[in-house]
């Protein structure tokens, strides 16, 4: 039996939303609530905390919350390090809320944040969030699941109308830097053509796929294409403006009518295109991202209890360990070169 714990966590959700946030947030109230801990809420990522937006959390907080997509703690893009004066702010709220330690959970820019905070004393721990999979030092992201299954879906609704008009539907998914949900739900999906950031394509191979298709019969097919591809020989990525958030990310989008554009003007194959977007981060979360964001919280808190600060709870296998922050997320995970390969075998 664990001995009881004392002090105040204080738990933040930063970066973008993604289904499984609520499984995380109640999990670790629960657990911790069991282990004589106090749980405070902090509104809208690392600006809750730079500007004292801080509330306890009960459960009666988190009753009810697990089918729930989004967080209910709010969330934002909040770079707390880029001003020496919110830095500040974010310590001294931390000092007035007598906050002991922190949960940060996010992806690789939230968690970046802690891993500098970690260095400088501040006891906290990391939980891994992307719908994109490409946070490096875990198996996988609670959020991706749910995200691949709305991709999936979306192609096969996709499929009948694409067959019954004899059209080309291009399907644009997110994957800023990594074409882990166009890969995963392009497979599961049965696309003829699937186009990810690891892999510049050239424009003619594209079609070459497309006209193949055409030949044995075939007058429809379905493009995936994740929103931070890049065409061979084309330097830069679509964007939709040049518009840069805290961390110095652009906002990307508009990569399918750059291709689609293309296709039709190079086959004559009359093209459509699909964007996905937030769609693909709302909603309930699966089963799996359920279980797997309650795996994370209750091992989140445990972490503190043991006094293993500065580190990232990660799926390692089928089991939940961790990693020290500061060997996590040290480059992006890519997609498996074999899944790739697997999803080659079924173009054209």
């Amino acid at each position: 039996m664990a001995t009881e714990g004392h002090g105040k966590i204080g738990i933040l959700t930063g970066g973008g939303d993604c289904p499984g946030l609520n499984a995380v947030i109640r999990a670790v109230v629960r657990r911790a609530l069991m282990l004589g801990y106090e749980v405070y809420g902090i509104k809208n990522g690392w600006l809750g905390i730079v500007k004292g937006i801080i509330e306890p959390l009960d459960l009666a907080a988190v009753s009810g919350i697990l089918p729930r997509g989004g967080t209910i703690l709010g969330t934002s893009r909040t770079n707390p390090l880029k001003k020496e004066e919110d830095k500040k702010a974010l310590l001294a709220n931390m000092e007035k809320f007598k906050l002991d330690y922190l949960i940060a959970i996010g992806g690789e820019d939230t968690l970046g944040v802690a891993r500098q905070l970690a260095a400088e004393g501040v006891k906290v721990v990391g939980v891994p969030k992307t719908i994109d999979n490409d946070v490096e030092g875990t198996d996988q992201t609670f959020g991706f699941d749910t995200a691949v299954s709305i991709v999936t879906e979306a192609i096969d609704r996709l499929h009948t109308t694409a067959e019954s008009h004899q059209r080309v539907m291009v399907v644009e998914v997110m994957g800023r830097h990594t074409g882990w949900i166009a890969v995963t739900g392009g497979l599961a999906g049965g696309a003829d053509c699937i186009l990810i950031p690891e892999q510049p394509m050239r424009i003619d191979n594209i079609c070459a796929i497309i006209q193949k298709r055409h030949a044995r019969g075939r007058l429809f097919s379905i493009v995936v294409v994740a929103e931070g591809f890049k065409l061979e020989g084309v330097e830069e990525v679509v964007t939709k403006n040049q518009k840069l958030d805290q961390f110095g990310h652009v906002h990307l989008g508009g990569v399918g009518e750059v291709i689609a554009d293309e296709i039709e003007k190079r086959t004559g194959f009359e093209t459509r295109v699909t964007v996905l977007g937030h769609i693909q981060r709302g909603g309930s979360p699966t089963a799996f991202d359920r279980v797997l964001g309650t795996r994370y919280g209750v091992k989140a808190v445990d972490l503190i209890h043991e006094g293993k600060y500065g580190t990232m709870v990660r799926l390692n296998g089928n089991k939940i360990d961790s990693i020290p922050l500061k060997d996590a997320m040290t480059k992006l995970k890519f997609v498996d070169p074999g899944l790739i390969q697997t999803a080659e075998i079924f173009y054209g």
